[in-house]
C-alpha cells in the first residue's frame, strides 16, 4: 500500500500533531528524550518563530516523521532533529524531510547545513575509544561498525561529510559526531 506524503509546517496550534511528533521523538531517540514530557518540551521549543519545524504526514494527517532547523550562524543552519516513526523508516520519508529543510534554509541564505549525531551505543569506530590526541584523524577514518546502523551512513548518502568529533560529549567514549553539507556553490575570493 502506497501512502501519499505531504510535508507541512508543524504549528503550536496543532496539538494532536505536536503530540504525535513528541511520541516519535521519545520512541526513536529515547536516550536523549526518555520521557514524553521531555520530548514534548523539545518539540515546543522547535516551534519558535525563528526556527523551522516541518512534519511529513500521511493521507489521514498522521505524523510520519519530522525535522527541525535552527539558525546557528549567518550562513549556516543546524539540523535538529530528524526523526521518522519506527514502522515507516527506510521508505524515503527522512530523505524527503531533509530535502525540504535544505530548500527552506537555502531560501533563508544558508550555505551550509550541519548536525550532530551521537554515538552512545558503540555503533561507529569513534565510540568506546580514546579519541585524543588526534581527534581529527579519527574523524577522517570514521566508519559505522559492521552489522550496526547509525545515522552517519544515512547522512553520508545525502551528501554530508564528517567535519569533527566532540570526544566524550555524552560520557567516556561516547562522542558527538559533527557532519555538514554545502547547500549552495560558493565562489571564494582570490588570495
Amino acid at each position: 500500500m502506497t501512502t501519499e506524503l505531504t510535508i507541512i509546517d508543524l504549528t503550536p496550534e496543532d496539538d494532536e500533531r505536536v503530540r504525535q511528533a513528541a511520541e516519535i521523538l521519545t520512541d526513536q531517540l529515547s536516550v536523549g528524550y526518555p520521557t514524553f514530557e521531555e520530548a514534548l518540551a523539545e518539540v515546543r521549543e522547535m516551534l519558535a518563530p525563528e526556527r523551522i519545524c516541518r512534519a511529513a504526514i500521511d493521507d489521514d494527517g498522521n505524523v510520519l516523521g519530522w525535522i527541525g532547523g535552527i539558525p546557528a550562524y549567518s550562513h549556516a543552519w543546524e539540523l535538529h532533529p530528524l526523526v521518522v516513526r519506527g514502522d515507516r523508516q527506510y521508505q524515503g520519508i527522512g530523505t524527503a524531510l531533509l530535502r525540504d529543510l535544505e530548500e527552506r534554509v537555502r531560501e533563508r541564505g544558508a550555505l551550509t547545513l550541519w548536525l550532530g549525531t551521537d554515538d552512545e551505543t558503540d555503533e561507529t569506530t569513534a565510540s568506546n575509544i580514546d579519541l585524543y590526541p588526534d581527534v581529527l584523524a579519527h574523524a577522517a577514518r570514521l566508519q559505522v561498525r559492521p552489522g550496526r546502523r547509525h545515522p552517519v551512513d544515512f547522512y553520508r548518502r545525502q551528501g554530508f561529510v564528517v567535519v569533527g568529533l566532540l570526544a566524550d560529549a555524552n560520557g567516556p567514549g561516547r562522542p558527538d559526531i559533527f557532519m555538514a553539507k554545502r547547500l549552495t556553490p560558493v565562489t571564494l575570493p582570490r588570495q
